[in-house]
């Protein structure tokens, strides 16, 4: 049987997304998160598309299991009844958005143009995981000021999603820019 093996080069990117990831566990304010930078660090670097999708995804899936059934299920047991194999849907198409968003708009990564596309993962995660919210949420009439609702319920949270998406940009990009120069033979190629 073959082992698969990643590159060096891919196993510091993905050491990287992995780290970003575990930060979901340290106390923050709401959506202050680094789900878009994830997302968008993935969709810039990895070449392989494949990897692309994969290594953010599973960063967020393995954070997710550890957050809603070790953490989240003893602070609010009213919540939860047996194991959570995952969040939300809406949060996965937002996040998936996010990873093409990145694959398309970042081919090249500029500050301006990060920050940018960062803002835009922000909105675009606003936009579906309120969309969701609506969808599947009885408090929210299923018409268009059911769907007002939702979004004007969610501007609160947008702020912090966009502050941490910025943030956790500058934070992952920073560290593997920090790497290239260091030790340009680890990072200069894409995975």
């Amino acid at each position: 049987m073959k082992h698969f093996k990643l590159p060096v080069h891919a196993s510091i990117l993905t050491g990287l997304v992995f780290l970003a990831a575990m930060s979901r566990f340290i106390p923050h304010p709401p959506n202050f998160t680094p789900l878009g930078a994830i997302a968008l660090f993935g969709a810039a670097f990895f070449q392989r598309r494949a990897l692309a999708f994969a290594v953010p995804f599973a960063a967020l899936w393995i954070s997710d299991l550890v957050l809603n059934n070790l953490i989240y299920a003893k602070a609010f047991p009213q919540f939860y009844d047996g194991f959570v194999w995952y969040n939300s849907l809406a949060v996965y198409v937002g996040f998936l958005l996010i990873v093409v968003l990145g694959i398309s708009a970042l081919k090249s990564v500029t500050p301006l143009r990060l920050g940018a596309v960062s803002a835009g993962a922000s909105l675009v995660f606003f936009l579906a995981t309120n969309f969701g919210s609506w969808l599947i949420d009885p408090l929210y009439p299923k018409n268009i000021g059911g769907l007002s609702a939702a979004y004007l319920a969610g501007i609160p949270f947008f702020w912090n999603t966009l502050m941490g998406d910025l943030f956790y940009c500058a934070i992952l990009f920073g560290s593997y820019g920090l790497i290239s120069k260091f030790a340009p033979g680890l990072a200069l190629r894409k995975a």
